[in-house]
């Protein structure tokens, strides 16, 4: 049987410091972090970091993997969450979540976290400043910047296996977790708008590289759990999105997928020819008409393909249960709403306004366009683009459309707030958040499978976490009631 879909985003925001002869990004997003963490700052533990290890057992020549930056501001929060500079960005990283509907609540508390961090760092700027962060994946000068998905996979699957299901799977998800783009860049052909901000920086079908010759399936392969039993599919396909709708589907039918190619039960060859110009064609064409060759069903539409995978996880949730995504509760809702979004996409993209954000941002700024008169390649729409991700509430579109009630939410706003500080309670980041609230002092370095303890006496102690599911408020919560130092806590947990 597939194993639990712990999964989390990682989001690299852009940034920009207004007023300032050197708007160095990389200031700009130390000044974010160390205004929210403030006085006291929990460091991160790269001893665990391998961004080079290859899941294919190889890297190609000339391969590029990511870098260690250890000397950029890291934070690890008290929801769990990682929070630091990550090539001249602020990213966010949610804690391990162990549903769609809970990553979309953690997701969502990394936004209000950037807007409270920008409020933080106007006291420490000269007057004139300002920093501005804008959840969107690119500049329009051709840089792009990513939206990281990651999810708990068995080890024992093979690599190919994955690469073989997913390339057809990342091509035609764009439908519902775009985010939507003016134009093009990198090279690709022209248009007016696009589905996905991504898909136009996509240049091979596998790779561990993340920021040059981005592949479609990326081989990183640091698990942050067990190596024998785990491996951590690493997702950089993805756009950042708004709608919380887009998240929801984006996580809760990818765990679905996973978990199916695990069980050996995909029966059908889905392969798409040239996939790198198959995920533009997709994004390229709003109308959802444009069409991919796929191995076993032909010509055929991005929707079409979604329509086959659905059919596969309507039998496989019969079969075996959506345990392993997430419950099946919450997994009967994705299956819902993943067909209702296909068949409205058939119908009419329009009437997923307010859901998906691609679709969102296009019937606003098509509004701009007729009451203006304006051309697509306007320098004017352009800008209204980028502010529909402004994250901060009153300047941002996106946010506007919240407030009037056209945006569709998932979650509630207290449940959101809460989370910007409280950490999951059915994953190993409650026992990380919770360490961090009760002794902010003794943790003396954190990442996602160990913490480090100052004990009180020489040498520090590390407690591995290599269970993802392990540290959950069911296993510790009790524990923590009965302990009230981290001598006591390690004394405990080694007796134990």
């Amino acid at each position: 049987m597939a194993v639990p879909k712990i999964l989390g985003i990682e989001t690299e925001y852009g940034v920009t410091l207004r007023g300032a002869a050197d708007p160095n990004p990389v200031v700009a997003s130390s000044l974010l972090i160390n205004g929210y963490v403030e006085q006291h700052r929990v460091g991160w533990d790269f001893e665990d970091e391998t961004p080079g290890r290859d899941a294919r057992g190889f890297a190609r020549d000339g391969a590029q993997p990511p870098e260690v930056e250890t000397h950029l501001v890291n934070a690890v929060l008290t929801n769990g969450a990682r929070y630091y500079v990550d090539h001249a960005h602020p990213e966010y990283s949610t804690p391990e979540c162990s549903d769609p509907l809970q990553t979309v609540i953690y997701d969502k508390a990394g936004e209000r976290i950037l807007a409270r961090s920008m409020e933080a760092a106007r006291r420490l700027l000269p007057a004139g400043q300002e920093i501005v962060v804008y959840k969107n994946n690119s500049d329009g000068k051709g840089n792009s910047y990513g939206c990281h998905e990651n999810y708990l996979v068995d080890r024992n699957v093979p690599f190919a296996l994955l690469v073989r299901n997913l390339i057809p799977w990342f091509i035609t998800r764009q439908v519902f977790t775009g985010s939507g783009k003016v134009g093009s860049e990198n090279g690709a052909d022209a248009c007016d708008y696009q589905i996905s901000q991504r898909a136009d920086f996509f240049e091979e079908e596998v790779g561990l590289e993340t920021t040059l010759k981005r592949p479609i399936v990326n081989t990183r392969d640091e698990p942050h759990a067990d190596p024998q039993k785990y491996r951590r599919l690493h997702v950089i396909v993805g756009d950042a999105n708004l709608c919380e709708v887009s998240t929801f589907l984006k996580c809760g039918t990818t765990s679905i997928v996973l978990s199916m190619i695990e069980d050996g039960f995909i029966d059908k060859d889905l392969s798409v020819s040239a996939p790198v110009s198959a995920i533009k064609t997709v994004s390229h064409d709003p109308t959802c008409r444009a069409t991919v060759d796929v191995a076993a069903l032909g010509s055929c539409t991005a929707i079409e393909v979604q329509w086959e995978f659905l059919r596969l996880a309507r039998k496989y949730a019969d079969e075996y249960g959506l345990e392993a995504a997430g419950g099946d509760e919450i997994g009967a809702v994705v299956l819902d709403r993943w067909e209702q979004t296909l068949s409205a996409l058939e119908r009419d993209p329009a009437e997923l306004d307010g859901q998906l954000d691609w679709i969102t941002k296009w019937n606003l700024l098509r509004a701009y366009v007729d009451r203006d008169g304006l051309e697509w390649n306007d320098p004017k729409l352009e800008l209204l683009a980028v502010q529909y991700h402004d994250v901060r509430p009153d300047r941002s579109l996106y946010e506007r459309l919240v407030r009037n009630g056209k945006v569709e939410r998932m979650v509630d706003e207290a449940t959101v707030i809460a989370a910007m500080g409280d950490p999951p309670e059915s994953t190993r980041a409650y026992f990380r958040g919770m360490c961090l609230t009760r002794w902010p002092d003794s943790v003396v370095a954190a990442n996602w499978d160990s913490l480090v303890l100052d004990v009180g006496s020489d040498p520090l102690r590390r407690i591995p976490m290599m269970e993802p599911m392990r540290g959950s408020k069911v296993h510790v919560a009790q524990l923590f009631d009965e302990v009230s130092t981290p001598r006591q806590l390690v004394d405990r947990l080694t007796a134990s």
